[in-house]
């Protein structure tokens, strides 16, 4: 396999892209496959469809199921088209079922059973064990491509068995020790199986200490299972401990990263809008919602510089300094938002650590918004020579920000509490709210102080 660098990687691209514009078949192979998978794939994505028509003419259904099973969504929809049904009904009995079940969720149900229609049975029936389970859980994202082996067995009988299955398995570091009735009874490293006599059987090498994930559990927790442990592979079982498949690292990684972004156009009032090949048209529709839903929500803001009309008129030098305060409430709101939500992402808040946390989020408040009251305070005595609008300013913005970050560390924890996902908690929301918290503190303390003014 090559291995390419930055140097050679452009150069050999060429080489591979030469060899298929001028046809040649057994250059392009030898060339094409001795890449990485990953870099296979970086030199498809490139190819126009006549290109990509040689390519599928070039190499097997199963080669190809590589390249097709790394590709995002987006990109699998494009290219399917492009595959006769004889091709491709090849190719997805040579995916692994986990690759296969994600792109059929994405597809219409007519289409999906199509394409079910063309597996052999045995591999349909997996992918439709794997599309019985409820969205987002281990058993909709494990796969059916393990190796298990039988406690009774041998350490030299199990390497022949993985000879002839690792092929087909998805991973092999992990071996699970299952009994007659398939239930999960412990586990055995390859090097464990390598290093051990080889008559030894299974049940005198095996670890009993076998850590699973239920196979209802939360896709999210199960990447913070992988994780915590340092895993390759985690084995999913039934409520009966049944061995039923494994999730692996590889696709942990994709469903943090997918979390990750969903968390982040939740707090930014963007969700389902950060695919970048969506049209502007479909971006707009998506993000429209929230942004017109607190534009209403924002005429609360003008109600309250309406309330507070004839402080305003009194003392006009304070419209000056709205624009500080609410900038300032929203951008401390958000930062203690983002703590919140992070630290409930990643189970650093520990259970009862809601009062820990609000108190932590207060003295943060409070000692940012101090070091900001006096420095507004000397600012404004400086340019205004008014010391009791510096006063009013500048106790106006301390009790914003210790009011804002608390709100924003609230709102999220409450709504965790609520079994709901904290990122729904967005930032554009809470800026909203910090907002009006912020102006009403502040012309409270400026008709307070009316009459010194």
């Amino acid at each position: 396999m090559v291995k390419l660098n930055s140097r050679n990687r452009d150069q050999y691209r060429k080489s591979v892209l030469n060899a298929l514009h001028t046809s040649k078949i057994k250059k392009f192979r030898k060339k094409f496959l001795e890449l990485h998978p990953y870099d296979e794939l970086d030199v498809f994505i490139t190819l126009n469809e006549s290109e990509r028509q040689k390519v599928y003419a070039y190499l097997s259904p199963e080669e190809f199921a590589v390249i097709f099973g790394g590709l995002s969504i987006s990109h699998q929809k494009s290219y399917f088209h492009e595959l006769n049904e004889t091709y491709s009904s090849q190719m997805f009995i040579d995916m692994f079922s986990d690759d296969v079940v994600n792109f059929l969720k994405e597809l219409n149900h007519e289409i999906a059973e199509n394409i079910l229609a063309s597996m052999d049975q045995q591999k349909a029936e997996k992918v439709k064990s794997l599309l019985s389970y409820t969205h987002e859980t281990a058993g909709s994202i494990m796969t059916k491509e393990f190796i298990s082996i039988s406690s009774t067995d041998t350490a030299e009988n199990v390497i022949e068995q993985l000879r002839r299955e690792a092929p087909d398995a998805e991973i092999i570091y992990y071996n699970y020790v299952v009994d007659s009735a398939g239930t999960l009874v412990g586990v055995v490293s390859l090097r464990e199986l390598i290093i051990a006599p080889p008559h030894e059987t299974i049940e005198n090498i095996m670890s009993t200490q076998v850590v699973s994930v239920p196979e209802d559990m939360d896709q999210e927790d199960v990447g913070k299972f992988i994780k915590k442990y340092d895993f390759l592979a985690a084995p999913v079982v039934s409520k009966q401990n049944r061995l039923l498949g494994i999730v692996t690292v590889d696709d942990v990684m994709d469903i943090l990263e997918e979390e990750t972004t969903e968390d982040f156009g939740e707090i930014s009032a963007v969700r389902d809008a950060t695919d970048m090949n969506l049209n502007a048209f479909t971006s707009a529709k998506k993000r429209s919602p929230w942004i017109i839903a607190l534009m209403f929500f924002g005429m609360i803001t003008a109600g309250v510089i309406g309330y507070f009309e004839e402080t305003l008129e009194s003392v006009v030098l304070l419209a000056v300094f709205i624009p500080m305060i609410m900038d300032s409430a929203g951008n401390v709101g958000t930062q203690s938002l983002t703590v919140a939500v992070r630290g409930l992402s990643l189970g650093t808040i520990e259970k009862g650590g809601f009062w820990h946390m609000i108190k932590r989020e207060l003295i943060t408040g409070l000692m940012i918004g101090l070091g900001c009251m006096i420095l507004i305070a000397i600012l404004i005595t400086v340019l205004y020579n008014n010391f009791l609008l510096a006063l009013i300013v500048g106790f106006s913005l301390l009790c914003t920000l210790s009011v804002s970050t608390v709100v924003g560390a609230t709102v999220p924890l409450l709504i965790n509490k609520l079994k709901l996902d904290p990122a729904i908690a967005s930032g554009p929301f809470i800026t909203t709210v910090n907002d009006i918290l912020g102006l009403v503190i502040y012309f409270s303390i400026a008709t307070a102080l009316m009459d010194i003014l």
